[in-house]
C-alpha cells in the first residue's frame, strides 16, 4: 500500500476570519485566502474571528492528537495589546495565576505561565481597533501551554485591561515570522514536526490513529 502523502501548513490569519472553510453565517472564511489548499486540509486548533496570527492547517487528521495528547504540553506565545498601562503586579499575577470564569459559571485558576512587557512587534501591520499610540497601553508577551475558551482575553480583563489585539505569535518553535497577513507557507513534514518537538509523529503504531480527537477551544 502506498503511504500517503500529508500536507502542512502555515497562515498568518488576519482579524474578522473564522478559523474554517464553511460556516452558515456571514463572516470571513479560509477558503476566501489566495491559496488553492488540498481536498481535507482543515485547522489545527482555532483562533477567535478577531485574533489574528499562526495558524496551522493539514490535511493530516492525527496532528491534533500529537499536538494537544502529547505527555508534554506545548507552548503558544501570544503578542497583546491591552489598554493602559500594566503595573509589575499585574505581571505577577498573570504569570502565577488568575481567576476567570469558564464555562458553567465557575471559576478556574490558570496555571503559571510566562508574561512579558515587550514593544510593539515591528512586523505587525496597523488595524484599526489597536490602541491608539497617543493613548496608554501596554504590549504584553504571554506564554501558555493550557488553552481554555479565550482564556488570554479573559485573564487580561479579570487583570483590569482591555484586550486591543491579540496575535499568536509561535507554537513552540513554529513560529509566525514575517509572514503578511493571509499569507500562506508549506513546511516539509519532518520540518514541520521538528519545530513543533513533536518526535513520535512517525510512529507505526495504529492505536495514535485510535484517540478521540480533543474539543479545542478558541484561547484567544
Amino acid at each position: 500500500m502506498t503511504p500517503t502523502t500529508f500536507r502542512y501548513f502555515i497562515i498568518n490569519k488576519p482579524a474578522n476570519m473564522v478559523s474554517q472553510f464553511v460556516s452558515s453565517d456571514d463572516v470571513g472564511l479560509l477558503g476566501d485566502l489566495d491559496y488553492d489548499f488540498p481536498e481535507g486540509t482543515h485547522a489545527i486548533g482555532r483562533l477567535d474571528s478577531h485574533s489574528e496570527g499562526l495558524l496551522i492547517l493539514t490535511t493530516n487528521k492525527r496532528v491534533t492528537n500529537l499536538l494537544f495528547q502529547g505527555e508534554v504540553p506545548h507552548k503558544r506565545t501570544y503578542w497583546v495589546n491591552v489598554g493602559y498601562h500594566v503595573s509589575q503586579e499585574t505581571l505577577q499575577l498573570l504569570r502565577t495565576g488568575i481567576a476567570i470564569r469558564v464555562k458553567g459559571g465557575g471559576d478556574y485558576v490558570t496555571a503559571p505561565c510566562e508574561v512579558e512587557i515587550i514593544e510593539r512587534p515591528p512586523i505587525l501591520s496597523k488595524i484599526e481597533n489597536e490602541a491608539n499610540q497617543n493613548v496608554p497601553h501596554t504590549w504584553l508577551s504571554i506564554t501558555l501551554t493550557e488553552g481554555k475558551y479565550h482564556q488570554v482575553r479573559k485573564m487580561v480583563r479579570t487583570a483590569g485591561h482591555r484586550c486591543k489585539r491579540l496575535v499568536r505569535a509561535s507554537i513552540e518553535d513554529l513560529e509566525l515570522g514575517d509572514l503578511a497577513p493571509g499569507g500562506v507557507k508549506e513546511l516539509e513534514e519532518v520540518e514541520f514536526f521538528r519545530l513543533l518537538k513533536i518526535n513520535n509523529w512517525n510512529s507505526a503504531n495504529s492505536s495514535d490513529r485510535l484517540l478521540p480527537v480533543p474539543s479545542v477551544k478558541n484561547i484567544g
